[in-house]
């Protein structure tokens, strides 16, 4: 077992891109968006030492952050739930997680943990479409993460996969008419 998910870990994942797709042998399972397919080759993926056909589409990732906004706008309006990692509900690091993992780039489960890794920006006008950006507590501890996107706008989830203006504050929600979340940093992870 134990070598087994080393051998996926070193994998390059191949991942479903459609909204919801069909995976299967006798029985067809859904799978949502992002769903890892692994060990795939020819049509297949090799999960619990069985073979499940799959004809949808897929990719191994592009590792360019053009792809990154079109991908997150998959998700506008999916509602939010933590813990969630798809259309059906997700919170706000899944979110990025997921966007990432469809260019084929690994970032941790948690926003804190995410804030981790890349280069820091001193300033917002520094950052590009699909950058990310971290926001904290009163007591400091990162607890939201967005997609910066261009012209001061940002993607997140936040109620649901959202998308607020952005200033060296924080989010700005216009329907509230206020600043929800206050940004702490922003990182280039691309």
């Amino acid at each position: 077992m134990k070598k087994s998910i080393q051998k996926l870990e070193k994998e390059t994942a191949t991942i479903s891109t459609d909204i919801l797709d069909i995976i299967g042998t006798d029985i067809n399972q859904p799978i949502v968006i992002g769903s890892i397919l692994p060990t795939y080759k020819s049509d297949h993926a090799l999960i619990n030492n069985k073979m499940y056909k799959f004809t949808g589409n897929s990719t191994q990732g592009f590792s360019q952050k053009k792809f990154l906004i079109e991908n997150a706008l998959i998700y506008l309006n999916a509602p939010y739930l933590w813990g969630g990692r798809s259309p059906f509900g997700i919170d706000c690091s899944g979110f990025t997680q997921l966007i990432y993992r469809l260019q084929g780039i690994k970032l941790p489960r948690d926003a804190y943990q995410q804030a981790e890794i890349g280069n820091t920006l001193s300033f917002i006008e520094e950052s590009e479409e699909g950058d990310l950006a971290f926001f904290d507590n009163t007591e400091g501890k990162i607890i939201h993460v967005g997609i910066i996107m261009k012209n001061n706008y940002i993607i997140h989830a936040s109620g649901k996969v959202r998308i607020d203006r952005i200033d060296q504050q924080g989010i700005f929600n216009s329907s509230l008419k206020t600043h929800t979340h206050k940004l702490r940093l922003i990182k280039s992870i691309v």
